[in-house]
């Protein structure tokens, strides 16, 4: 498919300011040296978090002893998530600027797959045995719509409701909170406001600052539940006609719960939620300091707190409770989650192909596999790791987040869903910042789904 009509998601920034940062960020993707392998990946903006960058720092040492005159050459790119897609996207387009091996989010791999950016694996993975411990969900979420491979994950997640257990005493909650409906969770957030001042009592990802985050850990998380799309179907994707949803009732339930919770000062100050490095507040300084009583968030928060973060807070799992989140009214199966991941990727104009899977199977032996994702805090995608005790007791909440995806849900993978994404986002903004009413918001986001989607949409 020719460029100009690809999903291009190009959040805050347009691609020609990107232009000479993204230039910069690999530069030393010019003149490939055969005997290194180039890997990009997606730094913290938070200088203490440093889960990757010390990860990748052991593999590459490994690597190095094992393959004598290889090297390997780590670029990061420091940015949040949304500059990271479109700064990595701008350096896939040239052979000068490309590295070996990128770090892709599983929301933008079809994207890319559709522009060309990255080289099928199939062949690789051919000859590769540890491929069949991957599940399939896993292996399908880096498969193009031309039925290849472009991507071995490293992990997926879910999503879950945490909240301070000293927040739940002081308002006189069940320390064993277990939400059935979103009234229960709104209600719980009433009462913290009530009797815990100088507290936030709800935290839910919103608008264009926040990206994704607020696309999947706040809407999605609220739109799954809704039963919106007619029974287990994609509330956002037919699958039969191949269109995209507009936006019907469960939708307007779900921008609605947004709406409430920012009209009735149930979540942070706008300003607040609308700052891109919210999330590293919440995570560094909210939560450890009580400050903040429910979060709608991701399994991924614990690296944030081990040993050697930063922000070390080896108490959390005494101080904090996990609840899934309920789906809208308590209607089977009660609770609702929703996965995602990142996926390590060849892109198609790389220097050194060969070695930069050579890397690949250096990162998944199961060992280093099982040490990334107590790590970083992930879900398991191996077969052999999540049966091993020694990752299930590693850490407090794998289990709980493990045990979620029984009742998980994807994004629909295609090109068009980053600009779905965004609608999302902008319909979200909108609600809670006051500026639109959610119909008002609902019509907009229907005006902004058929653009994105060149209005291939149905209204179910």
């Amino acid at each position: 498919m020719p460029v100009r009509s690809t999903v291009r998601f190009t959040a805050l920034f347009t691609l020609t300011a990107l232009a000479s940062t993204s230039l910069a960020a690999c530069s030393s993707g010019s003149g490939s040296d055969p005997d290194t392998v180039k890997v990009s990946f997606k730094q913290s903006t938070d200088n203490s978090i440093k889960v990757m960058d010390t990860y990748l720092g052991d593999i590459k040492k490994q690597f190095e002893k094992a393959n004598p005159g290889k090297k390997v050459e780590l670029v990061p790119i420091k940015a949040p998530d949304s500059e990271y897609y479109t700064k990595l996207q701008q350096m896939l387009r040239s052979p000068k600027t490309a590295p070996d091996l990128v770090y892709e989010d599983t929301f933008l791999i079809n994207s890319d797959i559709t522009s060309g950016y990255l080289k099928p694996l199939d062949d690789y993975l051919a000859d590769w045995n540890d491929w069949d411990q991957f599940i399939d969900t896993a292996k399908a979420a880096a498969k193009g719509e031309d039925g290849k491979t472009y991507g071995v994950p490293d992990g997926t997640d879910t999503r879950g409701l945490w909240f301070s257990k000293d927040v739940f005493a002081k308002a006189g909650l069940p320390a064993d909170w277990q939400p059935k409906t979103w009234a229960e969770v709104l209600d719980a957030a009433r009462t913290i406001k009530e009797k815990v001042p100088g507290v936030t009592p709800l935290n839910v990802y919103t608008g264009k600052p926040a990206g994704e985050m607020a696309t999947m850990q706040g809407f999605e998380m609220l739109l799954y539940g809704t039963g919106a799309g007619g029974g287990s179907s994609d509330p956002l994707y037919d699958k039969g006609s191949k269109k995209w949803i507009t936006a019907g009732q469960g939708f307007e339930d779900s921008l609605s719960f947004v709406e409430t919770v920012y009209k009735e000062k149930l979540g942070p100050e706008v300003s607040d939620a609308l700052d891109p490095n919210f999330s590293t507040k919440i995570r560094g300084e909210l939560l450890p300091q009580g400050k903040l009583g429910i979060a709608l968030d991701g399994s991924w928060l614990p690296q944030d707190w081990l040993e050697g973060s930063g922000h070390e807070w080896p108490e959390w799992s005494k101080e904090l409770g996990l609840a899934a989140m309920p789906t809208q009214n308590g209607q089977a199966p009660g609770r609702v989650s929703m996965s995602g991941g990142w996926t390590w990727s060849i892109p198609d104009k790389a220097g050194n192909p060969d070695l930069a899977f050579e890397f690949i199977k250096t990162m998944q032996t199961k060992a280093n596999a099982q040490k990334w994702y107590v790590a970083n805090s992930g879900i398991s995608v191996r077969e052999d790791v999540a049966n091993d005790p020694a990752y299930v007791d590693a850490q407090p909440g794998i289990k709980f987040f493990t045990d979620l995806v029984a009742d998980t849900h994807y994004r629909p993978a295609y090109p068009a869903y980053p600009k779905v994404s965004v609608a999302i986002q902008e319909a979200m903004e909108g609600v809670t910042t006051g500026d639109k009413s959610v119909q008002e918001a609902a019509r907009g986001y229907d005006e902004a789904l058929k653009e994105a989607t060149d209005n291939q949409v149905v209204t179910k």
